[in-house]
């Protein structure tokens, strides 16, 4: 009488060894991910602007370039000068050397936190020198944000809204056309109910309807291709792998609580090739400076929507070989006859 074969134990083991494991792990990754930038929040190279004549500006220059890798200096002659550079996003505040004593130009929209910096290093440094500064905000925050937390939020929301079309259509099993037309139709549904709540109804944003509209379908749909494209191409598992990118690394690298020079290099880098941090700087460019400074994070939102919607379409038509070379089956040699 044969004798039943022992069951292995060495697969179960190495599935609870790694379950133990991997919980702990992902754990250390979240915290890193998110409580690193937060904690090493501060200007590093953050563009900011000096104007007035060179003999007065020198010892300011000086003064901040002992915060070595702080800022990034740009000269500018007046203030009308320094003003256009904030209202272009090419520096988020400058200090204006006057007769008066010197004025702190900042753009609280730019980033309340980055505003706030601005005016606790300068107020210290004029403590110090024994002067007062003037501070003027040209270009604040809404009435129904003061403190731009409303943008900030937005990031998340998005990137969950992504995620969840991008399964939703891999579990429905769309394929080819039909999955892009769902994608493209979902995110373009995202970007319109966004924008009547964020800016028909709470009226934290400030710029064109349809501009946001756009910007919010667009951030959408780069995180929403992404994740159905490569689970078109490697299955399931590329949900998982394209949510976790987005979530571990696109959100808390995003920068859009403060300022993507404010958080330790190179996450701030790396959030801007990301979609998270990507779309929320090309929203606050649409809603609150006409769209400056937009053309950059439009192409890398662009290039993440046109990557994953090219991967859908290939992993749909691999398929549709695949399944076109396969043996015809007695069932459906029955059906045909």
């Amino acid at each position: 009488m044969p004798t039943p074969s022992a069951t292995p134990t060495r697969p179960p083991a190495r599935r609870l060894i790694a379950a133990v494991v991997l919980v702990p792990v992902l754990a250390a990754l979240a915290l890193w991910a998110f409580a690193w930038p937060a904690a090493r929040t501060a200007p590093h190279d953050l563009p900011l602007g000096v104007a007035g004549p060179a003999t007065a500006t020198a010892q300011l220059e000086q003064q901040l370039a002992q915060r070595e890798g702080a800022f990034e200096i740009h000269r500018y002659a007046d203030e009308a000068a320094a003003r256009d550079a904030i209202e272009d996003r090419t520096v988020y505040g400058a200090i204006v050397v006057t007769a008066q004593g010197p004025e702190l130009l900042t753009a609280s929209a730019a980033g309340p936190v980055v505003a706030q910096t601005l005016q606790q290093a300068m107020t210290q440094q004029a403590a110090a020198d024994g002067t007062q500064v003037r501070t003027v905000d040209v270009v604040p925050t809404p009435k129904q944000d003061p403190r731009g937390a409303a943008l900030g939020a937005s990031v998340l929301p998005l990137a969950l809204a992504g995620i969840a079309a991008g399964s939703v259509v891999t579990l429905l099993r769309l394929r080819g056309p039909h999955a892009v037309t769902a994608l493209i139709g979902s995110a373009a549904l995202v970007g319109i109910v966004g924008a009547a709540i964020a800016h028909s109804w709470l009226g934290v944003l400030t710029g064109d309807w349809w501009a946001e509209a756009g910007t919010l379908g667009l951030a959408t749909l780069a995180v929403s291709g992404a994740v159905a494209g490569l689970a078109a191409l490697l299955g399931p598992a590329g949900i998982g792998i394209t949510a976790g990118v987005v979530m571990l690394f696109g959100n808390p690298f995003s920068g859009a609580s403060a300022a993507p020079q404010m958080l330790p290099e190179p996450v701030g880098t790396i959030g801007q090739w990301l979609p998270p941090g990507a779309g929320a700087t090309l929203l606050r460019s649409v809603s609150y400076f006409d769209g400056a400074a937009a053309a950059g994070p439009v192409l890398t939102l662009t290039w993440w929507a046109a990557l994953g919607l090219g991967a859908v379409l290939l992993g749909g038509a691999l398929k549709s070989r695949t399944k076109s070379g396969e043996p015809v089956t007695e069932r459906e040699l029955a059906a045909v006859g």
